[in-house]
């Protein structure tokens, strides 16, 4: 019998052609979920044991989940994406378990679906639309980008990609990047600020930091209150990375201008408060995943699987690189 690998999104069964041969060339069997929605800590429970490797979407890879998988074999957990929130690390690390990430894949994808919903915002697409539809003609002056300033939190790989399409609106960019590439910076005449100040300079805010414990809830009360009442805030990032709550009051108050939402705390966000206002768009955490992206996601995910479980080491795609040892010596 092969040793299996799970595909954890159900719809990469979609795509299979794409990046099987990959993981069936190097001599394992895939395995694809019961159900074609996001598995559940239960649904990974059940079907993780006895696989070698997952390739990861946003399933919930517990503590508990990596115990009974590590136990029954599991070795590889390859996100196909860039986050790795949806992964209790440490467990990993603990029960040798590598992790990989895919860098590099889909930064564009998040940055041209960013100025999808800045655009939404400032040209009233989605009101019109509505209006136009129920037989109305609302015309009207419309938000300018050029001449604004966009403030980008996090200048990655995704930041910049943000950046560069935010020179190409003739808007000016400031920054906030606790590593930054000054080169970069300097070269595109991008200014390099403390967090503070990016909020309260920009007239458009766009997240792009990791969901760490440090920028968790980091847009709450005190600091949307640094922002002008004129702002907006874009969120592609996590959900975790704003207080919900404190997000509606600022803008059912009009304290904020508007929002335009990829990510929520929950997913699918049921019935927050945000989804009532009239000044939010959104969508449906896809900012990441489009036809190219998702395919290049998953091939390098693939990819990572087949060196780890050959016995190689990607080292630019390990995510938590002092598993190695451990790793290495569950043969």
């Amino acid at each position: 019998m092969k040793p299996r690998v799970l595909i954890g999104p159900a719809p990469l069964k979609e795509i299979e052609p794409v990046y099987g041969p990959t993981i069936t060339g190097a001599g394992f069997e895939l395995v694809f979920p019961k159900r074609n929605v996001q598995m559940t800590e239960a649904e990974l429970m059940e079907a993780l044991p006895g696989c070698a490797a997952s390739l990861a979407g946003s399933e919930p890879y517990t503590r508990a989940v990596i115990a009974a998988a590590a136990a029954k074999g599991l070795k590889v957990i390859a996100r196909a994406g860039v986050g790795y929130d949806a992964v209790d690390l440490a467990a990993a690390t603990d029960h040798g378990v590598a992790v990989t990430f895919a860098p590099g894949t889909n930064q564009d994808a998040v940055a041209e679906h960013t100025f999808t919903l800045i655009l939404a915002l400032a040209k009233n697409l989605i009101p019109q639309n509505t209006l136009i539809r129920q037989g109305q003609w609302p015309r009207r002056a419309n938000l300018p980008l050029r001449g604004k300033t966009l403030g980008v939190v996090g200048l990655g790989r995704i930041g910049k990609a943000v950046a560069l399409r935010g020179k190409a609106f003739l808007m000016n960019v400031v920054a906030h990047e606790p590593f930054p590439d000054r080169v970069f910076a300097q070269d595109h005449g991008i200014t390099l600020l403390p967090f503070e100040d990016v909020l309260k300079q920009a007239d458009w805010v766009t997240l792009h930091m990791p969901m760490l414990p440090e920028s968790r809830q980091c847009i709450n009360e005190r600091t949307l209150g640094l922002m002008k009442p004129t702002a907006f805030l874009i969120n592609t990032a996590r959900g975790g990375v704003v207080n919900e709550p404190d997000l509606y009051n600022a803008l059912k108050t009009r304290r904020l201008a508007g929002a335009g939402l990829d990510v929520f705390e929950e997913e699918p966000p049921g019935d927050n408060p945000l989804l009532t206002l009239d000044n939010v768009v959104t969508t449906a955490h896809t900012a990441g995943v489009d036809l190219q992206s998702r395919d290049d996601m998953a091939r390098v995910a693939a990819r990572a699987v087949a060196k780890l479980l050959a016995g190689e080491w990607p080292a630019e795609w390990v995510v938590n690189p002092t598993v190695k040892d451990k790793f290495f010596a569950r043969g």
